[in-house]
């Protein structure tokens, strides 16, 4: 009874943020949580570009429509479930995910909301809880699972703390020196071979 947890952005698809960044021309947008580690901080300042320029959702959701999944990311996603169930952990938002989902045949994804006026400003954002990645790691261990996970962020840390088994995909340099203990890939095929190695004990 085995569980693979994985990160959304920058393992299995573009970081949102940065493209939306690209498109705007607004370089404080590219900011996230590889540089920043409290995620309310984050948001707070993304949320204040976003009302000092007058974007809203839709105008994120129209970059997103844009997007694809990372060159592999589809063949390594069908693989895995293949022998694991797969859970996407992510602090993206339900009104961001489902161009991505559908374009990866709609795996489980656990994320957040976000609160949008009328007008299609984004207000503010609900997370489902706080630390949620890892406390969704902690209460699948409590239905008797194993878990592995990767991910590429200081907010992916202690889904991986948790996790019997965590791994780096395609991390920055910071967050590789501050948690050396986990081992580190760039790969699919790697990464793949990490968790079998995991599942095989």
């Amino acid at each position: 009874m085995q569980i693979v947890c994985l990160d959304l952005e920058g393992v299995l698809i573009p970081e949102i943020w940065i493209k939306f960044a690209e498109k705007t021309g607004i370089d404080e947008l590219r900011a996230t949580t590889r540089d920043i580690p409290d995620y309310d901080e984050l948001m707070q300042q993304r949320l204040r570009i976003l009302d000092e320029h007058n974007l809203k959702l839709p105008a994120i959701q129209e970059v997103i429509a844009g997007l694809e999944p990372m060159p592999g990311a589809r063949a390594f996603l069908d693989g895995l479930r293949e022998n694991y169930q797969v859970i996407i952990l992510s602090d993206t938002y339900y009104e961001f995910a489902k161009p991505m989902m559908e374009q990866l045949a709609w795996p489980t994804l656990f994320c957040h909301k976000l609160d949008v006026a009328d007008d299609g400003r984004v207000v503010n954002y609900v997370l489902r809880q706080k630390d949620p990645k890892r406390h969704s790691v902690k209460a699948l261990k409590q239905l008797n699972y194993t878990v592995f996970a990767a991910g590429d962020s200081y907010n992916d840390t202690t889904m991986l703390e948790e996790a019997d088994a965590g791994f780096l995909f395609r991390a920055p340099q910071n967050v590789i020196d501050e948690f050396p203990q986990y081992k580190v890939t760039e790969e699919y095929d790697t990464l793949r071979s990490y968790f079998d190695e995991a599942a095989a004990g």
